[in-house]
């Protein structure tokens, strides 16, 4: 039986662990950039013509929620109904919103994972 080359790498391993090694530790410190200015930047979401605004951070903790009275039609009998509506739809804006910075930052911070990756298992991050 003949033997199967494996590209001139001893025991047929990966290509420059020590590269690779270094590329983890960037995505590492990429991560924890990421989770720190997470903490700190915000999203302001405004529903019902500004009659709620809900700042939130980009690890969904809610900063704030301003009611503008002005707005809030405190003669028609449904107002507090529609009021928590408000609050509702405004709360889950935010945290979708909220949601989509962290995903982006994180993305940035894992993007060359997939490079990482033996045999095209790449695709499973993308």
């Amino acid at each position: 039986m003949s033997k199967r080359s494996h590209g001139g790498r001893p025991g047929g391993g990966m290509p420059n662990q020590a590269a690779m090694m270094r590329q983890i530790q960037k995505m590492q410190e990429d991560m924890i950039a990421a989770q720190e200015a997470l903490e700190t930047e915000t999203v302001d979401v405004s529903v019902g013509g500004g009659a709620v605004t809900i700042v939130i951070t980009g690890h969904q903790k809610v900063q704030s929620i301003a009611i503008n009275p002005e707005v809030i039609d405190t003669d028609d009998e449904e107002w507090l109904t529609d009021l928590q509506d408000l609050l509702v739809a405004a709360v889950n804006q935010a945290i979708e919103q909220s949601q989509e910075l962290a995903a982006s930052h994180m993305g940035d911070a894992t993007g060359d994972l997939g490079s990482l990756l033996p045999g095209g298992m790449g695709g499973l991050f993308g």
